[in-house]
């Protein structure tokens, strides 16, 4: 089954009341930032854009939820799960949650030694919000916060 991803999109802001959507579009490119050290040596920290939260704590809500949640790193999968406005693409995640939350792969590569450590806390949002506005003021700034509050030298990024 193919799904037009941004015609349900489009769809589904307009179902919420939401004017047409605008698709962001960077005025400039991100300022490249070489690794200060190997990742071998470096404390790793996860943004996935899946909705991702873990048993005990509030799903997303749809109407512009642009709040993150702090995960423990060492959450079992059985207790990850997942809120997004586009439900329909998270028919994979439910069965596997390392397809777009990938801790189980990323505690292997600290256990293998390709990455030092993972942060105590990874994170998700729900990639989904219409504010562009409160995305740049609200919740960029706080998740880098929070990634410098644990120490982490780097951060992987899992786009949905």
């Amino acid at each position: 089954m193919t799904v037009e991803y941004m015609a349900a999109i489009r769809a589904r802001y307009e179902k919420l009341g939401y004017t047409p959507y605008r698709w962001y579009v960077a005025e400039d490119a991100p300022p490249f930032a070489p690794l200060r050290q190997p990742l071998a040596a470096s404390r790793l920290g996860l943004l996935s854009t899946s909705g991702a939260y873990a048993v005990g704590q509030c799903a997303y809500h749809y109407k512009d939820d642009a709040g993150f949640r702090a995960i423990p790193s060492d959450t079992a999968p059985e207790d990850l799960r997942f809120s997004h406005i586009t439900e329909n693409y998270l028919v994979d995640p439910k069965q596997d949650p390392d397809c777009i939350f990938p801790l189980g792969t990323l505690r292997a590569l600290v256990a293998d030694g390709a990455v030092g450590a993972l942060a105590d806390e990874v994170f998700s949002c729900m990639g989904g919000v219409y504010s562009q506005r409160r995305v740049r003021e609200e919740t960029a700034p706080a998740l880098l916060e929070a990634f410098q509050g644990q120490g982490v030298d780097c951060a992987l990024l899992v786009a949905m």
